[in-house]
């Protein structure tokens, strides 16, 4: 491929809900770009960017990829994202890459959760954005619904730029609204045509749309359209041009991806009113001088990149895809990665189609490209030199708030897991993985269920490791809510010296669910002498660990040594030790032991019309509704204090009430005792799991 200078450049993003056909699009762009010599179909799992095993298998996206495509003298770098609300993650990464948005739409599904997720990224990023309507070939699909359904959310700023001409329910032609003319579909040929009566009043509507946004970009035009005048096409399309990229205005277009119908228009529009990275701003922080380093895709300034998105891939190996921000970077730079304080030499310089790498000499600021074997990079590390030493933000990644416990199928695996993990977590930043060491699990955080399958089935076909993934073990606590006071003589005699401990003790509440407890002595008159206080300490230390009540860790107990015997000779530090441990369990028993369970401050933000279903349905898992407070966008947010245990599986019920919608996060608030219950079934379960390991033995 060509080396592209920066004005040469658009970074289009393609956004939408999963399967209204971003990556159909991107494979009819490709075909017309040259990259292939017929389309794929993600039915036969052999298109461009649906490259990975799990999105062939699944038929769906999952990871964001790269499709440069020459077209006009110009490269388009096409970043085609997952629409599933699983890989988020993926989604922001692209955004933060991109200068421009294709919003894309099916004809027949109409606006989606996701159309207005995409929307909603569009205005974080301030992305200059085009409506694409695909399906059009298909029956019942719908240009002006979506048109008139677009409006409704977002204002006259939406401005169709096409019109779909139909015969016998087909879709065979559109009309230019900025032409004024009609193009028919003869096989692979455009032919002119009339334009259909039935057009013509919606024509006329919406070019005056577009002359009045035309007319608004200067006084002057201001002028020349209340006199009367017409414009030029030149004069539309530069003027459309400003509008486009200042985000005042919305073109709408359609077509189909299966056919190559309305693309080949769309790829001329990318270039004729997209910006290119000159026209947008970048801007980081010198770390030598603490001053902002207005980068601003210059090709004359000093080096420097962003690594938006990591790829590790056990068979085509390790890609970091980057941003160039100013510079030009070659191929044997030496670059310094200060988030690592690692200087690396680039050993090649790749342009990725797909996963599919291709060398190239040089990319100019603004172009987006990839670098093997960078060791220590990660996503969000800024690549520069160490003379001008620059830092730029990363992308906003959404926090993971769904979770579940992972076993190995095989115990000789857990090293490997762990190492194939680690390397999927650099590769997708909304994968986590937490040692739960408490309650002696290991836990997988991520988007939702299907991204944890996903990952599960990945570390089976690509790292050749199985995982079982289970409901996680809830953090329960546990305390007391009497008092008692309870004596324990430890006493063992075999031969020789024996062992011999005894200990008076009262237990009661501390008060301080923070601390596991507080340990006083009050012995008078060397009844225990002061060197056994350690022992035992030690023996309420390794109490606490595994309460008595249901083998989860205690909290707020207060216990006070008074009284108790010693031996001159069978006395020990482990007798002492033994006695307290006992003492400990059967106090503990007698003061009014309760089980804690973790609650959360929750907040779930939905639209109006969802708040009731939501509210009800965290009443049936004992959640308590503090208030509701009202966002943009028609939106509510419901805060409420829930048990952690009744949000498993809350993600899946969310998106099936908000119809994918509903957004969620929480944070661990405090600990409050569990309803009765609960307490006894987990006490049961304790009990059931106690007497099963005493019949293995």
């Amino acid at each position: 491929m060509n080396v592209y200078t920066t004005d040469k450049i658009r970074n289009v993003v393609l956004l939408g809900h999963g399967g209204c056909g971003k990556t159909s699009l991107a494979e009819a762009m490709a075909y017309l770009g040259g990259i292939t010599s017929r389309m794929g179909k993600i039915a036969d799992g052999n298109t461009l960017s649906d490259f990975g095993k799990e999105e062939q298998k699944r038929q769906i996206s999952i990871s964001t990829s790269v499709i440069p495509i020459e077209w006009d003298g110009v490269k388009i770098n096409l970043l085609d994202t997952p629409g599933f609300f699983d890989f988020a993650g993926e989604v922001e990464e692209a955004a933060s890459a991109a200068d421009a948005a294709i919003i894309v739409i099916s004809g027949k599904a109409g606006i989606e959760a996701g159309t207005k997720k995409a929307w909603d990224l569009c205005e974080k990023y301030k992305l200059p954005r085009f409506v694409f309507v695909t399906d059009m070939d298909l029956d019942n699909a719908s240009f002006k619904q979506v048109v008139e359904a677009m409006t409704d959310l977002y204002g006259k700023k939406m401005a169709p730029f096409h019109l779909p001409i139909r015969e016998n329910e087909k879709f065979v032609g559109y009309v230019n609204i900025i032409s004024e003319t009609a193009h028919r579909w003869q096989g692979k040929d455009v032919v002119d045509c009339e334009i259909p009566e039935y057009n013509k009043p919606n024509l006329q509507l919406y070019r005056d749309t577009l002359m009045e946004a035309v007319a608004e970009t200067s006084e002057e035009m201001m002028e020349r359209y209340f006199g009367g005048e017409v414009f030029s096409e030149a004069e539309i399309r530069s003027a459309l041009r400003t509008n486009v990229m200042d985000g005042s205005l919305v073109p709408m277009s359609m077509g189909s991806s299966i056919l190559c119908q309305g693309v080949y228009t769309l790829l001329d529009d990318i270039v004729k009113y997209f910006p290119s990275p000159e026209n947008r701003e970048c801007a980081g922080i010198n770390l030598k001088t603490n001053e902002i380093f207005h980068a601003d895709y210059d090709f004359s300034k000093a080096k420097s990149a962003f690594i938006f998105k990591t790829i590790v891939d056990p068979f085509i190996g390790k890609y970091s895809l980057i941003k160039v921000c100013s510079g030009v970077l070659k191929n044997d730079d030496v670059i310094y990665n200060n988030d690592k304080d690692v200087e690396e030499k680039i050993g090649k310089l790749y342009i990725l189609t797909g996963n599919k790498p291709t060398e190239i000499g040089e990319l100019h600021a603004g172009d987006i490209g990839a670098i093997a074997k960078l060791t220590a990079a990660r996503t969000g590390n800024t690549l520069s030199t160490k003379a001008t030493t620059i830092k730029y933000g990363s992308a906003d990644i959404p926090v993971p708030y769904t979770y579940m416990r992972y076993k190995p199928k095989n115990k000789n695996d857990v090293d490997k897991i762990s190492q194939s993990l680690q390397k999927m977590t650099h590769e997708d930043l909304t994968l986590k993985v937490v040692n739960d060491a408490e309650n002696r699990q290991t836990l997988l955080y991520g988007m939702g269920d299907l991204h944890l399958e996903i990952a599960a089935s990945r570390l089976l076909n690509e790292y050749k490791v199985e995982i079982e993934l289970v409901k996680p073990k809830v953090a329960f606590r546990e305390t007391i809510k009497k008092n008692s006071d309870v004596e324990y003589k430890y006493k063992k005699q075999s031969g020789g010296h024996g062992q011999y401990g005894h200990v008076k003790m009262r237990f009661s509440p501390s008060g301080d669910m923070e601390t596991p407890y507080v340990f006083e002595q009050e012995v008078v008159g060397g009844a225990v002498p002061k060197n056994f206080f350690p022992a035992v300490e030690k023996g309420l230390q390794e109490s606490v660990l595994k309460g008595p009540l249901a083998a989860y860790p205690v909290v707020g107990v207060k216990a006070v040594l008074y009284d108790g015997s010693y031996h001159s000779v069978d006395s020990s530090e482990m007798a002492f030790k033994m006695a307290t441990t006992q003492a400990f369990k059967k106090g503990f028993m007698e003061a009014g032991p309760i089980l804690l369970e973790p609650i959360v401050s929750l907040k779930v933000t939905v639209f109006d019309e969802h708040t009731g279903d939501v509210m009800g349905d965290l009443n049936k898992r004992r959640g308590r509704v503090l208030g509701m407070n009202p966002v943009t966008g028609g939106k509510q947010t419901i805060e409420a204090d829930v048990p952690m245990m009744e949000l498993y599986g809350y993600c899946t019920v969310l998106r099936s009430m908000t119809g994918g919608s509903g957004e969620f996060s929480y944070e661990f608030s405090r600990y409050e005792q569990a309803p009765n219950d609960i307490q006894t079934k987990e006490v049961e379960a304790r009990a059931a799991k106690v007497a099963e390991n005493s019949s293995e033995d």
